[in-house]
């Protein structure tokens, strides 16, 4: 199970390790010009620029791509275009809050544990007493794990219009628990859980302002894993709604 982390701006990995790296080369190259007399060739190699100290995360306004990364934009280009299908959807369909590897605690547990700012007291059948919570689609701190919903980022009912309607039971039940993605199950608060019930970005966003960016590209990269499509209302509101999100990057790992 990969953890889950709230999107507060915090160091980027990639940026700590060329910090880490970065004197030890500048070092050398004033060590290799020292021993020298002669001056530098026109075709030495350039002197790497030093990262900036601290980049806010990828997907979060002001976040700097990452390898790999697609710009928010393209990748929302990159979700096949196609009519929803509602015909016979049954929440039932998807089998979810499993526990999946039989250590007491179901999906709905270990997200709450994973995503907790301070962490809960585990109880015995992995009830959970004390901790914290902010819920990020309304800037809400929760300290009572009952007054919170784990979102599936792309709800049920919308994974089935665009797609999982032709999955088998087990891959819909894989989907409904993937706690193996940092952002598909998010825990947020149950009014802004219910709010938005069912619907997609073209019908509802996150109240926060501060949301917006990071909640286009967790949809975005959810549809891109599971390889869900979107209808074309979707497209054109995720791409209008994408608009200020200009540093906003896209990384995603295909579901097995």
């Amino acid at each position: 199970m990969s953890e889950h982390q709230p999107r507060p701006a915090g160091v980027n990995l990639v940026t700590l390790r060329r910090l880490r790296i970065l004197p030890a080369a500048l070092l050398t190259a004033m060590a290799l010009t020292a021993c020298t007399a002669e001056s530098v060739e026109a075709d030495d190699p350039k002197p790497t620029t030093p990262a900036s100290g601290t980049t806010a995360p990828s997907g979060a306004p002001g976040g700097a791509p990452e390898e790999g990364g697609l710009t928010l934009a393209d990748a929302i280009k990159t979700i096949p275009v196609a009519e929803e299908k509602r015909t016979g959807y049954e929440r039932d369909s998807f089998k979810h809050w499993v526990d999946e590897d039989s250590d007491g605690c179901p999906t709905r547990q270990e997200v709450l544990i994973a995503e907790a700012v301070t962490a809960p007291e585990q109880g015995a059948r992995c009830t959970l007493s004390g901790g914290s919570w902010l819920s990020y689609y309304d800037e809400v701190e929760v300290t009572d794990a009952k007054k919170l919903d784990i979102d599936h980022m792309v709800p049920l009912a919308e994974a089935w219009d665009s797609g999982a309607y032709d999955w088998t039971p087990e891959r819909r039940e894989a989907y409904a628990n993937d706690l193996d993605a940092e952002r598909s199950l998010v825990a947020v608060t149950a009014k802004t859980n219910r709010s938005k019930a069912d619907k997609d970005p073209a019908q509802w966003m996150p109240p926060a302002d501060s949301a917006t960016c990071t909640y286009l590209v967790d949809w975005t990269a959810t549809k891109l894993r599971w390889k869900l499509a979107a209808d074309q209302a979707e497209q054109a509101a995720l791409l209008e709604l994408a608009e200020p999100c200009t540093d906003s990057t896209v990384e995603y790992e295909p579901a097995a």
